[in-house]
Order: structure tokens, then sequence, then C-alpha cells
């Protein structure tokens, strides 16, 4: 009988993928992963003043412990909270720092949750981890990849793109077939405590927390200047530019402009050097718009991936599968991607190349650049 370490998180997930791969045949052990505590970082920090809120994983881990007594399974409890602050936090700061829009989930996967977590299992001797993600893992020409689940609505392929072949092979994913509907119907079922309990939408970890006032523990709010990139007339004011991403509209607080049609501002680039915050109507301006992206960091998962070729990319969570032309480059560790022009893409935020339903790899925005091919700045 083969064994799985699977991570359960408390959620209803998680829960529901332990007892299928139960039912499957397999060996389930459960284990409870903690990656972020407030004391441990204030320690690591040495700054104990921080004003952060007590972390909501000890009620999570209550959760978890009873959803493995009620299915039978053993829990072990295992820390890797320097491991998360190393290679998932600081990166997650440090690209703030640089203005850019990072996501930590996805660093979280690869690093964590299939890094470290996946190295403890196999020294334990298990032959596979688990998750509740809703992804697919499909073996063709004798090498995993990767695929979007059934439940596109709950899809989250996107998250995985940074984690390599290796690590693929060596992972479940129970609910690859089935929708979120199914998977509380059977959570019900089965009378698990958590059948009812609300999906996390905080940052991986972390929880759900005002966000600002979170990250302002770390990076310090410094207001500044919010101006119309059109017209370059100040506007309004901004708490942070460090807090805003390309594309957000909730939240830039403008009010009715005397002589200005009344539609919505959105972001459209900042300067961390001088604290601005640039925004424009979408009405008449070309701003949001760019044709040309660098990746880095680029992670392919498939030896049969290189050189040029046409796909779709994601290039948020719940953003729209958009068609691009991609050049990787020989190293296979960065490529340019050429598109007739979309609005609002992020530097830091992670692109995925799909291929149909397959994810083909994905990489870091790293510079953007107009119609004529000039790098965008602002």
């Amino acid at each position: 009988m083969k064994k799985v370490l699977l991570g359960l998180s408390g959620g209803v997930d998680s829960a529901v993928a332990a007892y299928l791969l139960r039912l499957q045949g397999y060996d389930v052990t459960c284990c409870f992963m903690r990656n972020w505590d407030s004391i441990s970082n204030n320690d690591i920090l040495g700054n104990p003043s921080l004003n952060l809120s007590k972390c909501s994983q000890e009620l999570d881990y209550d959760d978890a412990v009873a959803t493995a007594f009620e299915l039978g399974l053993n829990i072990i409890r295992k820390d890797f909270i320097e491991e998360y602050w190393k290679d998932v936090f600081s990166y997650f700061l440090d690209t703030y720092k640089k203005g850019f829009t990072p996501d930590a989930d996805v660093f979280c996967n690869r690093y964590i949750k299939f890094g470290y977590f996946l190295d403890f299992a196999k020294k334990r001797g298990y032959d596979y981890i688990a998750m509740g993600h809703y992804a697919k893992r499909i073996k063709e020409d004798n090498e995993y990849h990767l695929y979007k689940a059934f439940d596109k609505n709950k899809d989250q392929s996107y998250f995985l793109g940074q984690i390599t072949i290796e690590q693929l092979s060596s992972a479940l994913f129970p609910l690859s077939d089935i929708t979120k509907d199914e998977v509380r119907k059977i959570a019900s079922n089965l009378s698990l405590s958590v059948k009812n309990k609300k999906d996390s939408t905080g940052v991986c970890f972390i929880g759900e927390r005002n966000f600002k006032e979170f990250l302002n523990n770390y990076l310090p709010a410094k207001p500044g200047d919010i101006i119309d990139i059109v017209t370059g007339e100040k506007i309004a004011r901004h708490d942070g530019v460090l807090y805003y991403t390309v594309g957000q509209h909730k939240g830039l607080n403008i009010g009715g402009i005397k002589g200005r049609k009344t539609l919505p501002f959105f972001v459209v680039g900042k300067d961390v050097n001088k604290n601005i915050l640039y925004v424009a109507q979408e009405e008449g301006n070309d701003y949001r718009f760019s044709y040309r992206c660098f990746l880095s960091n680029l992670n392919l998962i498939g030896s049969d991936i290189s050189g040029d070729f046409s796909c779709h990319c994601k290039f948020r969570y719940r953003g729209k599968d958009m068609k691009v032309n991609v050049h990787i480059n020989e190293d296979k560790k960065s490529a340019y991607l050429d598109y007739p022009g979309y609005s609002y893409i992020a530097k830091g935020q992670i692109a995925c190349l799909y291929r149909g339903e397959r994810l083909l790899g994905s990489g870091i925005i790293e510079k953007i650049y107009d119609k004529n091919n000039t790098e965008i700045n602002y």
C-alpha cells in the first residue's frame, strides 16, 4: 500500500482530499503545516513591538485535528516558519519594495508545500504528498504534466506554475475531477465539522487581515501624490505607493473632479523613487496597455517545451486566458511574450502559459513594453 502524507489545512478541500485518498486505497497520514507565527516572526525581526494580530492558524490546527479524528486518520504537525520567511515572505517584501505586485501563494507552493514539505515526507518514507488543490496531473510520454482541474471555477493550476517536474511526479491531486459543490456534499454526508467552513482568501499561511495594516508593519506607509498621467495634474493623495497595484480601482478615494467626466480612475503605474501613484480614466488613453513583456524565473513543466510558439497566458488568477506569442531564450530561464495590446499587465505578477488545458509553466513579469518596443518604466 502506497503511503501518502497529506497537507491538512483545517479546511474542507483538504479534508475531502484525505477521505478520497483513503477510499482509493492509500495509506494516508495527515500533516498540519505551521508556517507563520506572529511571535516567532517578531523574534526573527528582533522587533517585538510590531502590531501583528494573532494568527488564525491555531484555530485551523484545531479544525485539522478534529477532521483527522472524524476520518480515523493520524495527524502530525510540522513547522516551516523560518523556511517560509526566508524563501517566500522575504521575496514577497522585496518585490513590493520595487513597486511590483508579487504572488506569495505561487512561491509558497514551490518552496514550502512542494519543496520542504515534500522533502520532509520523502525522508520519512512516504511515496507521495497530496494537497487539496484543484488541479490535475496526467502522465504523457513517460512524464507527468499539469492540467487544469475539471472544476474551472475553482481551478488552481495558476498557483502551481512554478513547481518542478520532479515535484509534480511525487504529488497527488484528489480533487482533480470533482466540483466544489461535490466536495461540500461529501463533507456533509460524512458530517465533517468543517463541512460549512468558508474558503480562505488571505495570503498563503498568513490568513485574512487588513492587508494595508499588515504590510505597514514591514513597509511603513509613506503618503504621496496621485497624479493623472494623461494631464500631469495632481488629483489626490495615496496612503503609500507600495500598497497599490496596476489595474486597481477600489481604494483610490478619488471623488468627482470639476470639469471631468464621472468615469472611474485606475492605477496605470507608479514611481517608487518619487513616491508617485499614476492613474488614468480608461477613456481616451493608452497608458494602461502593454504589447510585450519579459519573464524571469521561467519554469517549464515538460521537457517538450522550447523555442517559439503560440499559446494562451493567464496574467493573473481569475484573469482570462489571452493569446500570446512566446519566445523562450536559449537558457530556458527567461522568455518574451508578444501580444496585441493588453491592459493592466503588472510587473511582479505571475504569467502562466497554457496550451489548451495543459499548463506549460510560468514566469515572473519583470519588464513590460509599449507598442514601439520601448520599456515602460512608470
